[in-house]
């Protein structure tokens, strides 16, 4: 499968933006698409899940901010972002999981698109 994330893109801190993640094949497919983000200098984090019963988790610094989504007839992933920090700030990177059991999940990436909160 190929994701494509976009809508990334320079905002005031407080603002609001919209991902989406378009995948190439029936996201229903998978386990779980979710986001990740990167920042300079820093880890890949858990930006949020959710998986295809609609379960949705999310990394303790966006909740109540953040809320992820899904249009399975589109192979679509969203991510609302309102209140958004400075600390937001980095790559915003889309994946898809298919669980294997007794054994490692498989993961696929997008190529990632950026996010920058000005303050």
């Amino acid at each position: 499968v190929q994701l494509q994330a976009s809508g990334g893109g320079l905002v005031q801190a407080g603002g609001s933006l919209r991902l989406s993640c378009a995948a190439s094949g029936n996201i229903f497919n998978f386990n779980a698409m979710g986001w990740y983000r990167q920042a300079p200098g820093k880890q890949r984090e858990l930006v949020a899940t959710i998986s295809s019963a609609r379960s949705r988790t999310y990394g303790g610094s966006v909740k109540g901010r953040f809320t992820i989504s899904r249009d399975n007839a589109k192979n679509t992933v969203y991510l609302q972002m309102n209140g958004l920090k400075p600390e937001d700030t980095a790559v915003y990177y889309c994946n898809a999981r298919r669980v294997v059991v007794g054994g490692p999940s498989n993961d696929y990436w997008g190529q990632g698109t950026l996010v920058t909160v000005s303050s």
